[in-house]
């Protein structure tokens, strides 16, 4: 499968066009930013990292039935996927209080949730990606039907069922994420773009060590420490 020109580029990847129209090449690119790009950096190795922790995720997630947009994974940074129309909301699966939410609402942070709180936010970085609700996506016609907006949800929670088990056997808490959706050629709603330190946050179950993205968007340092630690949970449980 050729690697065709690119077709977009967004904060941690980029997406190639190949031979096949419904098939793509995605590249993760070092790149580290936050605060909606303001604050920007470079790990080098981190693509590669989020690469094989994103593979290994959606190849868990396949197991227990939710279809994502993987076909395989090429090299070390290099995925071969399916091409989707990607579905602008952000979904987001919080465990735990931390950051925006601690904020919002003034949850102590650190606040362990009754239970898994799903949150919809509008997949636009030019607004800031804004937090929104049912009736928003569909006076934006984000999604074709209230249906859809359950789907999205009844997914966002399977999904953290399953990993939030996956990572307690491997003494990790899973705090939140961030998931994104596509619709293939045939309407399958489809997982999509990745799931890695840069899409969650991580803390260590006994020491509560940040473990994700956090580490540089407050400065912590050691961020290709954090994800190769994340990695090696994963793979050598």
């Amino acid at each position: 499968m050729n690697k065709g020109e690119l077709l977009y580029e967004g904060k941690g990847k980029k997406l190639f066009l190949t031979d096949d129209e419904n098939v793509l090449i995605s590249e993760f690119k070092d790149d580290l930013t936050a605060f909606n790009a303001e604050k920007k950096g470079n790990e080098a190795g981190k693509g590669a990292l989020n690469c094989k922790i994103s593979t290994q995720l959606f190849n868990l997630l396949e197991k227990h039935g939710i279809k994502t947009h993987l076909i395989k994974t090429l090299d070390d940074t290099h995925q071969l996927v399916k091409k989707v129309k990607i579905i602008p909301i952000e979904v987001v699966v919080r465990n735990i209080a931390t950051g925006s939410l601690s904020k919002r609402l003034a949850i102590a942070d650190g606040t362990v949730l009754p239970f898994a709180l799903v949150e919809f936010y509008y997949k636009d970085d030019s607004l800031g990606d804004p937090i929104i609700n049912d009736e928003h996506c569909l006076l934006l016609n984000l999604v074709k039907s209230e249906s859809d907006l359950e789907e999205l949800k009844r997914l966002g929670r399977e999904i953290n069922a399953i990993m939030k088990g996956f990572f307690a056997e491997r003494k990790l808490k899973l705090v939140d994420f961030k998931v994104e959706f596509g619709v293939d050629h045939e309407g399958a709603i489809l997982l999509s773009d990745e799931i890695s330190p840069d899409s969650c946050r991580f803390w260590d179950a006994d020491t509560n060590e940040k473990l994700d993205k956090d580490r540089f968007r407050q400065g912590l340092g050691n961020v290709k420490v954090a994800y190769e630690e994340v990695l090696k949970r994963i793979l050598n449980h």
